[in-house]
């Protein structure tokens, strides 16, 4: 089994430098569909540690996935 694994580039001085700040899905699994799908990302619940995003397939609406996201832009509204 593959493991993930954390890309980050390095400076001319080697330290870390990010390169890019989050990942967006654009295709997940859909276990209706069976297959990699389209999906569609929806703001579901704006919470003190961040702002919740659920991915759904295009297809047939089925919910593949969900995602934190904390540099949300709702997320800073309940940030007083």
């Amino acid at each position: 089994m593959q493991g993930l694994f954390r890309y980050s580039p390095r400076d001319e001085k080697g330290q870390n430098q990010s390169s890019f700040n989050e990942f967006e899905a654009t295709e997940l699994y859909c276990p209706k569909c069976g297959r990699a799908v389209p999906v569609t990302k929806t703001l579901l619940l704006i919470l003190p540690e961040g702002d919740k995003y659920e991915y759904r397939c295009r297809f047939c609406g089925t919910p593949v996935g969900d995602k934190m996201d904390r540099n949300g832009q709702y997320y800073s509204i309940l940030k007083v």
